[in-house]
């Protein structure tokens, strides 16, 4: 009997490692020449970065997609839409040497139009979801419309969804969606970010603000939709709001206007003399 037990117990043992183990990153292969052109004809970021920053994104790309599945619901998704995805999440993070991809993230769900929240259903009324982050039943999922997705990187405007989303989940790093990243900004900044954000939602409410309004929703979404601008256009975001772009690039360690510095606009000092004004 005393046997038997051991034996069964082994054997639950067995199942359970083979289970839940935690598995390694297997050997990256080359990266297919295919999948390079479609990030260069794609993906504006990606034309922007040099030789070995772009051997780097590759990399990030083929990790992304080794650990996070990229599933078509009621669509079929090709391989343009996966590394749609996978640059959504890499972009955000490229200024982080160390980051490990999303721990949290085992699937996003590509929808072939927009879904209903609540339901998510893609036929009939109350359609106007592009994406989200999946919660209970669906925690560990991020949800996407491929139409969304593709329109995004389609355009040099303010708006990207699979960035919004992917920032959400940054955003939720700390613990709290708030709007106000601790895990990637210093407390040296807190207080400057949040006045920013309350200063420029009351622009955007006022009309004064190119922002999308959307981002009066709350400081979750605020800075979700600036970092849309800000990836996506981020000369016309430094031009125009010069003191919020110099925060988000030390916030996501990236010299997007390409002058040189971090926290800079046009060579400028814009973050030292914000860092100034709070002493």
């Amino acid at each position: 009997m005393t046997i038997a037990i051991v034996v069964c117990l082994a054997a639950i043992g067995l199942i359970w490692y083979l289970l839940f183990r935690k598995t390694e990153p297997g050997p990256l292969g080359p990266f297919p020449r295919k999948w390079k052109k479609i990030l260069k004809k794609n993906v504006r970021y990606y034309r922007h970065l040099d030789k070995a920053e772009r051997k780097r994104f590759h990399t990030r790309i083929q990790r992304f997609l080794q650990q996070v599945t990229v599933t078509g619901v009621e669509t079929e998704i090709n391989v343009k839409d996966k590394l749609l995805v996978a640059a959504s999440g890499i972009i955000p993070t490229f200024g982080f040497e160390a980051w490990n991809h999303y721990p949290r993230l085992k699937e996003v769900l590509v929808y072939g139009t927009s879904f209903r929240r609540g339901d998510f259903a893609t036929t009939g009324e109350g359609r106007n979801i592009g994406g989200m982050v999946g919660g209970g039943y669906l925690s560990g999922k991020l949800l996407l419309s491929k139409p969304a997705l593709r329109q995004g990187f389609g355009s040099i405007g303010r708006n990207n969804t699979g960035i919004h989303e992917f920032v959400h989940l940054l955003d939720m790093a700390d613990g709290n969606t708030d709007g106000v990243p601790e895990y990637f900004l210093e407390n040296t900044y807190v207080i400057p970010w949040v006045e920013m954000m309350r200063g420029e939602m009351e622009a955007i409410e006022r009309g004064k603000s190119d922002i999308d309004d959307y981002a009066t929703t709350n400081k979750a979404e605020f800075l979700a939709v600036a970092s849309e601008y800000f990836f996506n256009s981020p000369h016309k975001f430094a031009a125009n709001h010069p003191r919020i772009f110099a925060l988000m690039e030390h916030m996501f360690e990236q010299d997007l206007d390409e002058d040189g510095g971090i926290g800079t606009v046009k060579g400028e000092p814009v973050l030292k003399e914000i860092e100034a004004g709070e002493r």
